[in-house]
């Protein structure tokens, strides 16, 4: 299992590799301002703490202020499943805890990217910087 980034545009998927110890495959969610994807309206970061959750399209929790250190999660969104970043032009940093290790990691979710993280690793918090390239 691993964390897995995904990127869906014009319902294709692109395939790339994060700088993570972790294997990614990324997909985009649809570009355009003001617009939502999964039911993460934008400027936000959206977490969905189950699959069901993501199915339904209802976040459970949303962080959208553009921050100097990691904000730590809380019980709706802490451990989440999905993470959307409908932002533009902004990258969101998530920490997360590899489960079986209890290492910290981090990782770097572009604009218009959302993450999938499997049960071997718990997300515990999100920064959002104003630069758009990870």
């Amino acid at each position: 299992m691993s964390v897995r980034t995904v990127k869906a545009k014009s319902l294709t998927r692109l395939g790339l590799v994060v700088g993570l110890a972790a294997t990614a495959a990324v997909v985009a969610a649809p570009t355009a301002s003001a617009e939502s994807y999964n039911g993460c309206a934008w400027p936000r970061v959206c977490f969905y703490l189950t699959d069901a959750n993501w199915n339904s399209a209802a976040p459970t929790a949303a962080f959208q202020d553009v921050t100097t250190s990691y904000q730590n999660l809380g019980s709706r969104s802490r451990g989440a499943d999905w993470v959307v970043n409908s932002r533009n032009d902004d990258r969101a940093y998530l920490r997360y805890i590899r489960n079986s290790t209890g290492a910290t990691e981090y990782l770097c979710l572009p604009p218009n990217y959302h993450v999938h993280f499997s049960s071997e690793f718990t997300v515990t918090g999100v920064r959002i910087d104003t630069a758009a390239d990870c």
